[in-house]
Protein backbone atom coordinates (compact mmCIF):
# COMPACT_ATOMS: atom_id res chain seq x y z
CA UNK A 1 0.00 0.00 0.00
CA UNK A 2 1.65 3.40 -0.87
CA UNK A 3 2.20 5.57 2.02
CA UNK A 4 2.09 9.56 1.27
CA UNK A 5 4.27 12.04 2.90
CA UNK A 6 2.80 15.73 3.54
CA UNK A 7 5.87 17.91 2.92
CA UNK A 8 7.13 20.51 0.62
CA UNK A 9 10.12 19.03 -1.33
CA UNK A 10 11.93 22.40 -0.90
CA UNK A 11 15.45 22.22 -2.35
CA UNK A 12 18.73 23.24 0.27
CA UNK A 13 21.67 23.37 -1.93
CA UNK A 14 25.08 22.70 -0.52
CA UNK A 15 26.69 25.67 0.94
CA UNK A 16 23.47 27.46 1.25
CA UNK A 17 20.75 28.14 3.80
CA UNK A 18 17.56 27.55 3.57
CA UNK A 19 16.64 30.41 2.41
CA UNK A 20 19.12 31.59 0.01
CA UNK A 21 17.76 31.45 -3.88
CA UNK A 22 20.38 29.36 -5.56
CA UNK A 23 23.90 29.08 -6.28
CA UNK A 24 25.52 32.06 -7.95
CA UNK A 25 26.51 30.47 -11.43
CA UNK A 26 30.65 30.85 -12.47
CA UNK A 27 31.73 31.58 -15.81
CA UNK A 28 33.30 29.26 -18.02
CA UNK A 29 34.88 29.49 -21.32
CA UNK A 30 33.80 26.67 -22.58
CA UNK A 31 31.14 25.07 -24.52
CA UNK A 32 29.40 23.35 -21.70
CA UNK A 33 27.98 24.09 -18.48
CA UNK A 34 27.41 21.63 -14.79
CA UNK A 35 23.89 21.73 -13.98
CA UNK A 36 22.03 20.94 -10.93
CA UNK A 37 18.34 21.18 -10.52
CA UNK A 38 16.12 21.13 -7.30
CA UNK A 39 12.41 19.52 -7.36
CA UNK A 40 9.58 20.87 -5.29
CA UNK A 41 5.94 19.92 -4.80
CA UNK A 42 3.23 22.45 -5.33
CA UNK A 43 1.10 23.18 -1.87
CA UNK A 44 -1.90 21.84 -3.59
CA UNK A 45 -0.50 18.07 -3.95
CA UNK A 46 1.79 18.31 -0.84
CA UNK A 47 -0.48 15.39 1.00
CA UNK A 48 -0.79 13.24 -2.01
CA UNK A 49 2.75 12.94 -3.34
CA UNK A 50 3.81 9.54 -3.21
CA UNK A 51 6.38 9.02 -1.53
CA UNK A 52 8.59 6.70 -4.44
CA UNK A 53 8.62 7.04 -7.69
CA UNK A 54 11.00 7.93 -10.57
CA UNK A 55 11.68 11.48 -11.39
CA UNK A 56 12.27 12.80 -15.05
CA UNK A 57 14.02 15.82 -16.55
CA UNK A 58 13.74 16.89 -19.40
CA UNK A 59 16.29 19.14 -21.45
CA UNK A 60 14.71 19.63 -25.40
CA UNK A 61 15.66 21.99 -28.18
CA UNK A 62 12.07 21.16 -29.84
CA UNK A 63 9.90 23.61 -28.61
CA UNK A 64 6.42 22.14 -30.76
CA UNK A 65 5.25 19.97 -27.75
CA UNK A 66 6.05 19.66 -23.97
CA UNK A 67 9.12 17.71 -23.16
CA UNK A 68 7.35 15.53 -21.36
CA UNK A 69 5.85 14.09 -24.44
CA UNK A 70 8.56 13.68 -27.07
CA UNK A 71 9.26 10.09 -26.31
CA UNK A 72 10.82 9.36 -30.00
CA UNK A 73 14.58 9.46 -29.52
CA UNK A 74 14.71 11.52 -32.22
CA UNK A 75 18.14 13.25 -33.10
CA UNK A 76 16.63 15.93 -34.61
CA UNK A 77 14.19 16.41 -31.61
CA UNK A 78 17.16 16.92 -29.39
CA UNK A 79 15.03 15.71 -26.48
CA UNK A 80 17.32 14.40 -23.80
CA UNK A 81 15.96 12.77 -20.67
CA UNK A 82 17.31 11.95 -17.68
CA UNK A 83 15.78 9.51 -14.96
CA UNK A 84 15.77 7.82 -12.00
CA UNK A 85 14.24 6.24 -9.27
CA UNK A 86 13.94 8.14 -5.76
CA UNK A 87 12.31 7.05 -2.31
CA UNK A 88 11.75 10.12 0.39
CA UNK A 89 12.31 9.59 4.15
CA UNK A 90 9.79 11.74 6.31
CA UNK A 91 12.43 14.01 7.00
CA UNK A 92 13.65 14.46 3.41
CA UNK A 93 14.40 18.23 2.62
CA UNK A 94 13.96 17.66 -1.11
CA UNK A 95 15.31 16.78 -4.06
CA UNK A 96 18.48 17.66 -6.00
CA UNK A 97 19.35 16.45 -9.45
CA UNK A 98 23.16 16.52 -10.14
CA UNK A 99 25.72 14.61 -11.76
CA UNK A 100 26.28 12.50 -8.21
CA UNK A 101 22.75 11.65 -8.75
CA UNK A 102 23.25 8.04 -10.98
CA UNK A 103 20.58 9.50 -13.49
CA UNK A 104 20.28 7.17 -16.69
CA UNK A 105 19.91 8.88 -19.73
CA UNK A 106 19.40 9.29 -23.22
CA UNK A 107 21.84 12.36 -23.92
CA UNK A 108 25.45 11.89 -24.77
CA UNK A 109 26.32 14.16 -22.19
CA UNK A 110 25.64 14.14 -18.14
CA UNK A 111 24.47 17.21 -15.75
CA UNK A 112 28.48 18.37 -15.55
CA UNK A 113 28.72 18.54 -19.45
CA UNK A 114 25.25 20.05 -20.88
CA UNK A 115 25.97 22.13 -24.24
CA UNK A 116 25.44 25.54 -23.66
CA UNK A 117 22.58 26.94 -25.53
CA UNK A 118 19.16 27.30 -24.93
CA UNK A 119 16.39 24.62 -23.75
CA UNK A 120 13.22 23.63 -22.55
CA UNK A 121 12.98 22.51 -19.46
CA UNK A 122 10.35 19.96 -18.09
CA UNK A 123 10.43 17.53 -14.73
CA UNK A 124 7.90 14.80 -14.18
CA UNK A 125 7.11 13.01 -11.11
CA UNK A 126 6.08 9.37 -12.10
CA UNK A 127 4.27 8.38 -9.07
CA UNK A 128 1.79 5.71 -9.79
CA UNK A 129 4.41 2.91 -11.41
CA UNK A 130 1.59 0.78 -11.22
CA UNK A 131 0.87 2.53 -14.67
CA UNK A 132 3.39 1.64 -17.10
CA UNK A 133 2.84 4.95 -18.38
CA UNK A 134 5.08 8.28 -17.34
CA UNK A 135 2.21 10.43 -18.87
CA UNK A 136 -0.26 8.46 -17.11
CA UNK A 137 -3.10 10.36 -15.00
CA UNK A 138 -1.94 11.57 -11.58
CA UNK A 139 1.27 11.82 -12.54
CA UNK A 140 2.96 15.59 -11.56
CA UNK A 141 5.07 17.74 -13.86
CA UNK A 142 5.45 21.09 -13.65
CA UNK A 143 4.94 24.05 -15.89
CA UNK A 144 7.95 24.15 -19.35
CA UNK A 145 10.35 26.93 -18.38
CA UNK A 146 12.99 28.16 -21.04
CA UNK A 147 16.58 28.34 -19.62
CA UNK A 148 19.62 29.82 -21.85
CA UNK A 149 22.88 28.06 -20.15
CA UNK A 150 26.05 29.66 -20.47
CA UNK A 151 27.42 28.90 -17.25
CA UNK A 152 27.52 26.49 -14.33
CA UNK A 153 23.79 26.89 -12.85
CA UNK A 154 21.05 25.65 -10.40
CA UNK A 155 17.23 25.80 -11.58
CA UNK A 156 14.47 24.89 -9.02
CA UNK A 157 11.59 23.31 -10.44
CA UNK A 158 7.82 23.35 -9.29
CA UNK A 159 5.60 20.34 -9.87
CA UNK A 160 2.22 22.04 -9.92
CA UNK A 161 0.51 20.19 -12.31
CA UNK A 162 -1.11 17.05 -12.14
CA UNK A 163 -2.09 14.79 -15.32
CA UNK A 164 -5.82 14.39 -15.50
CA UNK A 165 -7.84 11.46 -16.99
CA UNK A 166 -8.88 10.85 -20.61
CA UNK A 167 -12.65 12.69 -21.02
CA UNK A 168 -14.71 10.85 -23.59
CA UNK A 169 -16.46 13.30 -25.95
CA UNK A 170 -19.65 14.02 -25.73
CA UNK A 171 -22.04 13.22 -28.20
CA UNK A 172 -25.55 11.36 -28.25
CA UNK A 173 -24.05 8.60 -30.37
CA UNK A 174 -21.18 7.93 -28.20
CA UNK A 175 -21.60 5.93 -25.14
CA UNK A 176 -18.76 4.51 -22.38
CA UNK A 177 -19.17 0.76 -20.64
CA UNK A 178 -17.02 -0.12 -18.04
CA UNK A 179 -17.13 -3.73 -16.41
CA UNK A 180 -15.15 -5.46 -13.66
CA UNK A 181 -13.23 -8.23 -14.76
CA UNK A 182 -13.70 -11.36 -12.90
CA UNK A 183 -10.58 -13.23 -14.21
CA UNK A 184 -8.50 -10.09 -14.04
CA UNK A 185 -9.68 -9.48 -10.20
CA UNK A 186 -8.87 -12.91 -10.05
CA UNK A 187 -5.57 -12.48 -11.31
CA UNK A 188 -4.31 -9.33 -9.91
CA UNK A 189 -5.89 -10.20 -6.75
CA UNK A 190 -7.27 -6.81 -6.77
CA UNK A 191 -10.97 -5.05 -8.75
CA UNK A 192 -9.78 -4.69 -12.21
CA UNK A 193 -11.86 -2.92 -14.51
CA UNK A 194 -11.98 -2.85 -18.14
CA UNK A 195 -13.79 -0.27 -20.44
CA UNK A 196 -14.70 0.62 -23.88
CA UNK A 197 -16.56 3.65 -25.46
CA UNK A 198 -19.28 2.45 -28.47
CA UNK A 199 -20.60 4.81 -31.27
CA UNK A 200 -23.41 3.77 -32.15
CA UNK A 201 -25.41 3.76 -35.46
CA UNK A 202 -28.03 6.67 -36.62
CA UNK A 203 -30.87 4.46 -36.77
CA UNK A 204 -30.28 2.91 -33.14
CA UNK A 205 -32.99 4.92 -31.49
CA UNK A 206 -35.75 5.32 -33.91
CA UNK A 207 -35.56 1.72 -34.61
CA UNK A 208 -35.59 0.30 -30.27
CA UNK A 209 -36.51 -3.03 -31.69
CA UNK A 210 -33.63 -3.32 -34.08
CA UNK A 211 -30.31 -5.67 -33.62
CA UNK A 212 -27.40 -4.87 -34.80
CA UNK A 213 -23.84 -6.54 -36.27
CA UNK A 214 -20.99 -5.14 -34.24
CA UNK A 215 -17.17 -4.09 -34.89
CA UNK A 216 -13.98 -3.95 -32.29
CA UNK A 217 -11.88 -1.57 -33.36
CA UNK A 218 -8.37 -2.34 -31.74
CA UNK A 219 -6.37 0.84 -30.74
CA UNK A 220 -3.21 1.11 -32.60
CA UNK A 221 0.11 1.46 -29.96
CA UNK A 222 -0.94 3.45 -27.31
CA UNK A 223 -4.31 4.44 -28.36
CA UNK A 224 -7.26 4.61 -25.72
CA UNK A 225 -10.96 4.06 -25.72
CA UNK A 226 -11.17 7.78 -26.19
CA UNK A 227 -9.83 7.61 -29.92
CA UNK A 228 -13.95 7.78 -30.66
CA UNK A 229 -13.67 11.14 -30.68
CA UNK A 230 -11.34 10.96 -34.18
CA UNK A 231 -14.17 10.17 -36.21
CA UNK A 232 -17.15 11.71 -33.88
CA UNK A 233 -14.57 15.23 -34.57
CA UNK A 234 -14.68 15.04 -38.35
CA UNK A 235 -17.99 16.45 -39.73
CA UNK A 236 -16.91 14.82 -43.19
CA UNK A 237 -17.07 11.40 -41.30
CA UNK A 238 -20.42 12.44 -39.29
CA UNK A 239 -21.48 13.69 -42.00
CA UNK A 240 -21.82 10.42 -43.62
CA UNK A 241 -22.51 8.21 -40.54
CA UNK A 242 -25.65 9.93 -39.97
CA UNK A 243 -26.50 9.54 -43.65
CA UNK A 244 -28.38 6.80 -44.95
CA UNK A 245 -26.10 5.41 -46.97
CA UNK A 246 -23.72 4.42 -44.10
CA UNK A 247 -23.88 1.32 -42.68
CA UNK A 248 -26.29 0.20 -39.71
CA UNK A 249 -22.97 -1.21 -37.57
CA UNK A 250 -22.27 -0.61 -33.97
CA UNK A 251 -18.36 0.22 -33.59
CA UNK A 252 -16.53 -0.34 -30.35
CA UNK A 253 -13.16 0.84 -29.31
CA UNK A 254 -11.06 -1.30 -27.19
CA UNK A 255 -9.05 -0.06 -24.40
CA UNK A 256 -5.70 -1.59 -24.84
CA UNK A 257 -4.33 -0.10 -21.28
CA UNK A 258 -2.39 -2.64 -19.46
CA UNK A 259 0.07 -3.06 -16.86
CA UNK A 260 3.23 -2.95 -19.24
CA UNK A 261 1.55 -1.19 -21.92
CA UNK A 262 -0.52 -1.83 -24.68
CA UNK A 263 -2.32 -5.13 -22.97
CA UNK A 264 -3.26 -6.98 -26.79
CA UNK A 265 -6.47 -7.96 -25.92
CA UNK A 266 -4.72 -11.61 -25.31
CA UNK A 267 -4.08 -14.33 -22.24
CA UNK A 268 -0.30 -13.71 -21.23
CA UNK A 269 1.55 -15.02 -18.35
CA UNK A 270 2.63 -11.75 -17.22
CA UNK A 271 -0.69 -9.26 -18.08
CA UNK A 272 -3.30 -12.24 -16.93
CA UNK A 273 -6.35 -13.53 -18.99
CA UNK A 274 -6.88 -10.15 -20.99
CA UNK A 275 -8.21 -12.43 -23.98
CA UNK A 276 -10.64 -14.66 -21.66
CA UNK A 277 -11.99 -11.24 -19.99
CA UNK A 278 -12.75 -9.58 -23.78
CA UNK A 279 -15.01 -12.90 -25.31
CA UNK A 280 -16.50 -13.71 -21.86
CA UNK A 281 -16.79 -11.08 -19.87
CA UNK A 282 -16.81 -7.55 -21.97
CA UNK A 283 -17.95 -8.42 -25.95
CA UNK A 284 -21.72 -10.25 -23.61
CA UNK A 285 -21.99 -7.07 -21.43
CA UNK A 286 -21.50 -4.73 -24.79
CA UNK A 287 -23.65 -6.95 -26.49
CA UNK A 288 -26.76 -7.11 -24.13
CA UNK A 289 -26.61 -3.79 -23.61
CA UNK A 290 -26.50 -2.11 -27.13
CA UNK A 291 -28.59 -4.82 -28.79
CA UNK A 292 -26.10 -6.49 -30.73
CA UNK A 293 -27.39 -9.51 -32.79
CA UNK A 294 -25.29 -11.71 -30.27
CA UNK A 295 -23.56 -13.69 -32.50
CA UNK A 296 -20.29 -14.49 -33.91
CA UNK A 297 -21.40 -14.34 -37.17
CA UNK A 298 -22.11 -10.67 -37.05
CA UNK A 299 -19.06 -10.12 -34.82
CA UNK A 300 -15.86 -8.26 -36.59
CA UNK A 301 -12.54 -6.95 -35.70
CA UNK A 302 -10.13 -4.61 -37.14
CA UNK A 303 -6.81 -2.48 -36.31
CA UNK A 304 -3.82 -1.12 -37.71
CA UNK A 305 -0.47 -1.62 -36.75
CA UNK A 306 -0.77 -3.01 -32.73
CA UNK A 307 -4.18 -3.07 -33.76
CA UNK A 308 -3.53 -4.57 -36.88
CA UNK A 309 -1.75 -7.58 -34.89
CA UNK A 310 -4.44 -8.13 -32.29
CA UNK A 311 -7.44 -8.12 -34.67
CA UNK A 312 -5.77 -10.65 -36.82
CA UNK A 313 -4.54 -12.51 -33.26
CA UNK A 314 -8.38 -12.48 -32.04
CA UNK A 315 -9.63 -14.05 -35.40
CA UNK A 316 -7.01 -16.80 -35.26
CA UNK A 317 -7.40 -17.38 -31.56
CA UNK A 318 -10.82 -17.19 -31.35
CA UNK A 319 -12.10 -18.00 -34.97
CA UNK A 320 -15.22 -18.50 -33.78
CA UNK A 321 -15.96 -15.79 -32.03
CA UNK A 322 -15.70 -13.26 -35.47
CA UNK A 323 -16.72 -14.05 -38.66
CA UNK A 324 -13.86 -11.59 -40.32
CA UNK A 325 -10.77 -9.52 -39.76
CA UNK A 326 -9.08 -6.43 -41.14
CA UNK A 327 -6.00 -5.80 -40.34
CA UNK A 328 -3.87 -3.04 -41.52
CA UNK A 329 -0.17 -2.87 -41.16
CA UNK A 330 0.05 -5.46 -38.20
CA UNK A 331 3.13 -5.37 -36.15
CA UNK A 332 5.37 -8.44 -37.22
CA UNK A 333 3.50 -11.79 -37.62
CA UNK A 334 6.84 -13.44 -38.12
CA UNK A 335 9.22 -13.70 -35.70
CA UNK A 336 11.53 -14.84 -38.17
CA UNK A 337 10.84 -10.98 -39.54
CA UNK A 338 10.75 -9.53 -36.07
CA UNK A 339 11.36 -6.17 -37.62
CA UNK A 340 14.74 -6.87 -39.27
CA UNK A 341 15.95 -9.68 -37.11
CA UNK A 342 14.87 -13.31 -36.95
CA UNK A 343 14.59 -13.97 -33.51
CA UNK A 344 15.03 -17.57 -33.97
CA UNK A 345 18.23 -17.41 -35.57
CA UNK A 346 20.51 -14.03 -34.85
CA UNK A 347 22.06 -13.56 -32.05
CA UNK A 348 22.01 -9.99 -31.22
CA UNK A 349 18.90 -8.09 -32.29
CA UNK A 350 20.51 -4.74 -32.58
CA UNK A 351 23.19 -5.69 -35.25
CA UNK A 352 22.57 -7.50 -38.37
CA UNK A 353 25.43 -10.41 -39.62
CA UNK A 354 27.28 -7.45 -41.03
CA UNK A 355 27.86 -5.63 -37.86
CA UNK A 356 25.10 -2.85 -38.74
CA UNK A 357 22.54 -1.09 -36.23
CA UNK A 358 19.91 -2.15 -37.58
CA UNK A 359 16.97 0.65 -38.25
CA UNK A 360 13.56 0.34 -36.54
CA UNK A 361 11.87 2.74 -38.60
CA UNK A 362 12.54 4.22 -41.93
CA UNK A 363 10.84 6.76 -44.51
CA UNK A 364 9.10 5.66 -47.35
CA UNK A 365 11.78 6.02 -49.35
CA UNK A 366 14.51 4.04 -47.24
CA UNK A 367 16.52 6.56 -45.43
CA UNK A 368 16.95 5.24 -41.66
CA UNK A 369 15.12 7.46 -38.90
CA UNK A 370 16.22 5.90 -35.53
CA UNK A 371 17.85 2.91 -34.66
CA UNK A 372 16.78 -0.09 -32.44
CA UNK A 373 19.53 0.71 -29.98
CA UNK A 374 17.98 4.07 -29.83
CA UNK A 375 14.75 3.31 -29.81
CA UNK A 376 15.59 0.54 -27.13
CA UNK A 377 17.40 3.41 -24.82
CA UNK A 378 14.76 5.56 -24.33
CA UNK A 379 12.62 2.45 -23.13
CA UNK A 380 15.45 1.57 -20.70
CA UNK A 381 15.04 5.18 -19.28
CA UNK A 382 11.53 4.94 -18.90
CA UNK A 383 11.01 1.84 -17.23
CA UNK A 384 11.20 1.59 -13.40
CA UNK A 385 13.24 -1.57 -13.62
CA UNK A 386 15.74 0.46 -15.69
CA UNK A 387 15.15 -1.16 -18.92
CA UNK A 388 12.52 -1.91 -21.43
CA UNK A 389 10.66 -4.62 -19.57
CA UNK A 390 8.73 -1.71 -17.78
CA UNK A 391 8.62 1.17 -20.12
CA UNK A 392 5.62 0.95 -21.25
CA UNK A 393 6.85 0.97 -24.30
CA UNK A 394 6.33 -1.03 -27.41
CA UNK A 395 9.33 -3.51 -26.69
CA UNK A 396 7.57 -3.19 -23.12
CA UNK A 397 4.46 -4.48 -24.06
CA UNK A 398 5.48 -7.19 -26.57
CA UNK A 399 7.64 -8.60 -24.28
CA UNK A 400 4.94 -8.62 -21.30
CA UNK A 401 2.73 -10.79 -24.08
CA UNK A 402 5.01 -13.01 -25.47
CA UNK A 403 7.73 -13.80 -23.02
CA UNK A 404 6.97 -16.21 -20.01
CA UNK A 405 7.59 -14.48 -16.22
CA UNK A 406 11.05 -14.07 -14.88
CA UNK A 407 11.68 -15.06 -11.51
CA UNK A 408 11.53 -11.19 -9.98
CA UNK A 409 8.50 -11.40 -11.34
CA UNK A 410 8.84 -9.44 -14.64
CA UNK A 411 8.49 -10.62 -17.73
CA UNK A 412 11.97 -12.26 -19.07
CA UNK A 413 13.62 -10.02 -21.65
CA UNK A 414 14.15 -11.59 -24.76
CA UNK A 415 17.09 -9.30 -25.38
CA UNK A 416 19.83 -7.60 -23.05
CA UNK A 417 18.46 -4.04 -22.87
CA UNK A 418 22.01 -2.82 -23.13
CA UNK A 419 23.84 -5.23 -25.51
CA UNK A 420 21.09 -6.85 -27.32
CA UNK A 421 22.07 -10.09 -27.35
CA UNK A 422 19.11 -12.13 -27.71
CA UNK A 423 18.29 -14.93 -25.77
CA UNK A 424 17.51 -18.15 -27.30
CA UNK A 425 15.13 -19.71 -24.57
CA UNK A 426 12.85 -16.61 -24.32
CA UNK A 427 12.77 -16.81 -28.31
CA UNK A 428 11.39 -20.21 -28.26
CA UNK A 429 8.70 -19.45 -25.41
CA UNK A 430 7.87 -16.81 -27.73
CA UNK A 431 6.52 -19.19 -30.71
CA UNK A 432 3.63 -19.52 -28.68
CA UNK A 433 2.22 -15.70 -30.45
CA UNK A 434 4.34 -16.10 -33.74
CA UNK A 435 0.82 -16.13 -35.41
CA UNK A 436 2.35 -17.41 -38.93
CA UNK A 437 3.84 -20.61 -36.62
CA UNK A 438 0.50 -20.61 -34.95
CA UNK A 439 -1.65 -20.66 -38.17
CA UNK A 440 0.83 -23.57 -39.85
CA UNK A 441 0.75 -26.03 -36.87
CA UNK A 442 -2.96 -25.68 -36.52
CA UNK A 443 -4.16 -25.16 -39.87
CA UNK A 444 -5.90 -28.44 -40.24
CA UNK A 445 -8.39 -27.49 -38.39
CA UNK A 446 -8.37 -23.24 -38.23
CA UNK A 447 -8.36 -23.16 -41.78
CA UNK A 448 -12.16 -24.56 -42.40
CA UNK A 449 -13.11 -21.90 -39.91
CA UNK A 450 -11.04 -18.91 -41.25
CA UNK A 451 -12.34 -19.07 -44.98
CA UNK A 452 -13.58 -15.98 -46.17
CA UNK A 453 -12.67 -13.96 -42.92
CA UNK A 454 -9.16 -12.65 -43.58
CA UNK A 455 -8.09 -9.33 -45.04
CA UNK A 456 -4.50 -8.00 -44.57
CA UNK A 457 -3.40 -4.46 -45.77
CA UNK A 458 0.04 -3.55 -46.00
CA UNK A 459 2.40 -1.22 -47.48
CA UNK A 460 5.39 -2.30 -49.02
CA UNK A 461 7.63 0.46 -47.65
CA UNK A 462 6.06 0.13 -43.92
CA UNK A 463 7.52 2.85 -41.63
CA UNK A 464 8.61 0.09 -39.29
CA UNK A 465 10.13 -2.49 -41.64
CA UNK A 466 6.78 -5.03 -41.13
CA UNK A 467 5.91 -5.76 -44.64
CA UNK A 468 8.69 -8.83 -44.76
CA UNK A 469 6.70 -10.54 -41.91
CA UNK A 470 3.26 -9.80 -43.53
CA UNK A 471 5.21 -11.29 -46.68
CA UNK A 472 6.12 -14.77 -45.37
CA UNK A 473 2.74 -14.99 -43.56
CA UNK A 474 0.98 -14.45 -47.70
CA UNK A 475 3.55 -17.16 -49.13
CA UNK A 476 2.32 -19.23 -46.23
CA UNK A 477 -1.52 -18.57 -47.05
CA UNK A 478 -1.00 -19.17 -50.79
CA UNK A 479 0.90 -22.64 -50.05
CA UNK A 480 -1.89 -24.16 -47.90
CA UNK A 481 -4.61 -27.24 -49.01
CA UNK A 482 -6.99 -29.01 -47.03
CA UNK A 483 -8.42 -25.91 -47.52
CA UNK A 484 -6.77 -23.62 -49.75
CA UNK A 485 -7.21 -20.31 -48.02
CA UNK A 486 -8.85 -17.70 -49.77
CA UNK A 487 -7.53 -14.63 -47.23
CA UNK A 488 -6.77 -11.23 -49.24
CA UNK A 489 -3.50 -10.10 -48.82
CA UNK A 490 -2.97 -7.14 -50.48
CA UNK A 491 0.52 -4.86 -50.62
CA UNK A 492 0.33 -1.24 -51.95
CA UNK A 493 3.89 -0.31 -53.30
CA UNK A 494 5.19 2.77 -51.52
CA UNK A 495 2.68 2.68 -49.10
CA UNK A 496 3.92 3.36 -45.40
CA UNK A 497 2.70 2.47 -42.23
CA UNK A 498 -0.79 2.82 -41.77
CA UNK A 499 -1.33 4.79 -45.25
CA UNK A 500 -4.34 2.86 -46.23
CA UNK A 501 -6.94 2.69 -42.95
CA UNK A 502 -9.57 4.58 -42.09
CA UNK A 503 -13.10 4.14 -40.17
CA UNK A 504 -15.09 4.59 -42.97
CA UNK A 505 -12.99 2.31 -45.76
CA UNK A 506 -13.07 -0.67 -43.02
CA UNK A 507 -16.91 0.32 -41.84
CA UNK A 508 -17.89 -0.27 -45.99
CA UNK A 509 -15.75 -3.89 -46.05
CA UNK A 510 -17.80 -4.85 -43.12
CA UNK A 511 -20.91 -4.04 -44.80
CA UNK A 512 -19.36 -5.87 -48.05
CA UNK A 513 -18.91 -8.93 -45.97
CA UNK A 514 -22.39 -8.85 -44.39
CA UNK A 515 -23.58 -8.51 -48.03
CA UNK A 516 -22.30 -11.39 -48.32
CA UNK A 517 -23.30 -13.75 -45.65
CA UNK A 518 -27.16 -12.56 -45.35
Amino acid sequence: MRTFLALTFIVIFAGCTATDNALQPTTQSSNTASGEFGIKVASSFQDTAATEGRIFLFLSKNDSREPREQLWPLSEHKNYIFARNVAFSSHSNGMILNNDSELMSTASFDLDSIPVGEYSLQALWHQDTSKPYINSPGNLYSEVKTINITADFVENIELSKSIQAEQLVDHPLVKKITIQSKVLSEFWGRPYSITASVLLPHSYYENSQTTYPIRYNVAGYGGRYTRVERPVGSEEFMQWWESDGAPQIITVYLDSAGPFGDNYQLDSANNGPFGQSLINELIPAIESEFRAKGSGKYRFTDGCSTGGWVSLALQLYYPDSFNGVFSYSPDSIDFSAYQLANIYEDENIFYNKWNNLRPVARTVFGDPIVTLQEFIKIENVQGVSNDYRTSGGQFSAHTALYSPKGEDGLPLALFDPETGKINPEVAEAWKKYDLKLYTEENWAELGPKLQDKIYIWMGDMDHFFLNPATRKFSQFLKSTVNPVSNAVVEFTPMAGHCQNFGDKVVLEQIQKRLMAID
